[in-house]
């Protein structure tokens, strides 16, 4: 696999503060990178660096274009679709209007149409809801319409910020095997910042362990599930 995503040297900071402090990591085309590490270590920054949304340094390089000075909204365009944390839905709205805004980058109503219903074949709880204000739906009915929305984009790398945050045990799973699912029969790319180190790790092929805004392990998810020391330091089981 090429990659899709280079990032070297990236520095990230809010006013004075510096939360990145050089990060280099790749995600391969059609692969799966899982960032790991305790609360503060620049995960969510990173992915929000890669966006445009912080105050940001260094190399970006996606699809073969550098993208570090681009506009959130020009990082939107070429394909990178961002599910925040805490979801992110537009709750006022229903959640057809919701997956309608997904596309509002994109023309042709057909297409769109045909894109509405195949998120509903993955998410199909969402298509008994499509009337709904997105507000009035379950959290995890919410990271479901999140995840569908960013899929509208037709994104070829999708960033997903926790996506299992306070979900249940059963909903979590049946999500990332959706994740699985998708990165199958799209090849779609998937950056994912995660808590719960042991699933990420099975749907990921490359892991990273960030610390204090720095990479301080990168290899294969089998290299971090093997190794007892890195996971007692930096994920804590």
């Amino acid at each position: 696999m090429t990659a899709l995503l280079s990032v070297h040297g990236l520095t990230a900071s809010y006013g004075e503060g510096q939360v990145l402090a050089g990060l280099d990591f790749e995600v391969q085309r059609g692969g799966v990178t899982v960032l790991l590490g305790a609360n503060g270590a620049g995960k969510t920054t990173t992915l929000r660096a890669i966006c445009g949304m912080v105050r940001r340094e260094g190399s970006i390089i996606f699809d073969g274009k550098p993208i570090q000075n681009l506009s959130t909204e020009g990082v939107v365009r070429l394909g990178v679709a961002h599910v925040p944390d805490g979801r992110g839905t537009f709750t006022q709205l229903t959640v057809d209007e919701n997956l309608q805004l997904g596309a509002i980058t994109r023309r042709g109503r057909k297409e769109i149409e045909h894109d509405i219903e195949r998120c509903f074949g993955y998410f199909p709880v969402l298509k008994e809801r499509r009337s709904q204000q997105a507000g009035t739906l379950s959290g995890g009915e919410q990271q479901m319409l999140a995840v569908a929305r960013a899929l509208m984009l037709r994104p070829k790398l999708m960033l997903l910020d926790e996506p299992s945050f306070g979900l249940a045990p059963m909903i979590v799973k049946q999500i990332f095997d959706i994740f699985r699912t998708l990165n199958a029969s799209t090849s779609m790319s998937m950056l994912i910042v995660e808590q719960n180190a042991a699933l990420a790790l099975e749907l990921a092929d490359h892991a990273y362990l960030l610390e204090t805004g720095r990479v301080v392990f990168a290899g294969r998810p089998d290299d971090i599930r093997n190794d007892p020391a890195l996971r007692r330091s930096y994920l804590g089981y």
